[in-house]
């Protein structure tokens, strides 16, 4: 048996899989029920099997390390896939989109009218120390009058069961490529469960991502030209940029492959000399996109790029300045701006937070650090937050004199008891390992979101961790209609 069921004693997380009386629950029994049958050996050679799928097919991610620089490796990934009830799902799915349609109509008052200031929802001096939001941008119109086309929102279940939304990214979220690729890896290793199962689909993500992209086109009548613009072979994210083009049947481009012509029109460089481009999606950050408007010194973006957009000869998704929504202090006002543009209550809550600028919640959060988890607003991939039970004392003093310098610039939130699900540990046993999950809400003429996601999981026995760059991993995720 491969389920090691004495982890499961005592265990006061929730997990996704096992009730709290180690009892399978009712939409992952049958899987229960064949990985009991398993043996350690089999599971393990499964596992194995994965692994070298995985190396065959060339899926990586880059990671940094000051010895070694940067280097490819495997992309870590846990066979035992994450399963959610269909129903659930619906209800997840319909308030991942209201919180997206706000956040675009939140973005779009910051750049016009700014009313939400006016009317004392949002406070004027988190606007103004805001590190994303771009003078640049105000006043435009992008088409459809969306800014965040793409979004990926993680998602966390705590103890007593609750779905949180613990973030928003809205600048260039990445992973959707891994969440493909880990499908057609369980396939691989699992045929035969998706005889026993059939979870809904992941496959239409490219052509949908594809539909939302021309729907921006400014040539409507015309097939329009598609780029995926990336920063090159150096990014973290550039496995996934390569893969999104080809599978969409776009160019993959870099900066110095694109041109902006006297009539305020962008090119691509080509065999054929000139042709012109209608929407980039684009996988750089906003202050290199073009030296011209932003960075000098950037040599990765395009010198009249930001021109062209603002004319609206070409579209640019995720549009500049989206970034401002990119905020985990932005983020605390969520469901304040659900209720301010569209009347509704969230249908997906917050993580309850403390904003480091208000006084009495710095209190707090300073007293009680070892008990919180404090984060960094505008930093992404697990960096630069400590993590209060997993610290010591001297990196407490060391946080508590950062948060006290910059308040505006942290948020604190519970540590949650984030659920679990049974994961390859080593011999080939399953035990309990933490996990969150990756939607990604694509916006345009209609919206979409993924059916589940990336789920990313604490590889480590007890961390909660889940970033594949601090040792996490991730699995593939079912909504089942059970």
């Amino acid at each position: 048996m491969a389920i090691n069921w004495d982890a499961y004693d005592n265990h006061p997380f929730h997990d996704e899989l096992v009730s709290e009386h180690g009892n399978a629950r009712t939409h992952a029994r049958k899987l229960i029920n064949y990985l009991e049958n398993m043996s350690p050996e089999d599971l393990q050679e499964r596992q194995d099997a994965a692994d070298l799928a995985i190396k065959q097919m060339g899926i990586t991610f880059r990671v940094y390390t000051q010895e070694e620089g940067a280097i490819d490796r495997a992309w870590p990934f846990d066979i035992v896939p994450r399963v959610i009830r269909k129903k659930e799902w619906n209800e997840t799915e319909a308030g991942l989109k209201q919180r997206v349609q706000a956040l675009n109509l939140f973005i779009d008052d910051l750049y016009h009218d700014q009313k939400c200031i006016k009317d004392g929802v949002f406070p004027k001096h988190v606007l103004a120390e805001s590190v994303n939001f771009r003078k640049q941008c105000i006043g435009v119109n992008p088409p459809l009058g969306v800014w965040a086309h793409i979004c990926g929102s993680d998602l966390v279940r705590d103890s007593d069961g609750t779905m949180y939304v613990l973030e928003d990214n809205l600048r260039v979220p990445s992973g959707v490529s891994y969440m493909l690729e880990n499908r057609a890896v369980t396939k691989r290793v699992f045929p035969e469960l998706f005889e026993t199962y059939q979870p809904e689909p992941v496959a239409s993500y490219p052509s949908d991502l594809f539909d939302t992209l021309a729907a921006l086109s400014p040539r409507p009548g015309d097939t329009p030209e598609i780029v995926v613009m990336t920063p090159g072979i150096y990014n973290s994210a550039y496995f996934e940029h390569a893969y999104l083009a080809q599978q969409m049947g776009c160019e993959l481009v870099e900066g110095r492959d694109l041109v902006v012509g006297d009539d305020d029109c962008v090119y691509m460089r080509n065999v054929e000399g000139l042709s012109r481009v209608d929407v980039i999606y684009r996988r750089i950050d906003d202050l290199f996109l073009d030296p011209e408007a932003f960075d000098p010194t950037s040599m990765l973006g395009v010198p009249g790029l930001l021109r062209a957009w603002k004319a609206g000869n070409v579209a640019l998704a995720n549009a500049p300045g989206a970034g401002v929504a990119d905020d985990k202090v932005v983020y605390s006002y969520v469901p304040d701006l659900i209720k301010y543009y569209l009347d509704q209550d969230a249908i997906v809550s917050n993580v309850p937070t403390w904003r480091c600028m208000d006084k009495d919640s710095l209190k707090h959060v300073l007293a009680n650090l070892k008990d919180l988890v404090v984060k960094p607003a505008n930093e992404s991939g697990g960096y630069g937050m400590l993590v209060g039970p997993a610290s010591t004392k001297a990196e407490r003093e060391e946080f508590a004199k950062l948060v006290a310098a910059n308040p505006r610039n942290y948020i604190a939130q519970p540590t949650l008891g984030i659920s679990t699900v049974p994961t390859v540990v080593r011999g080939g046993l399953l035990e309990p390992r933490h996990v969150d999950l990756r939607p990604f809400i694509l916006s345009g003429k209609k919206m979409n979101v993924t059916t589940g996601g990336l789920t990313r999981v604490a590889l480590r026995k007890g961390s909660l961790v889940v970033n594949s760059s601090q040792g996490g991993g991730s699995k593939d995720t079912w909504i089942v209609d059970a």
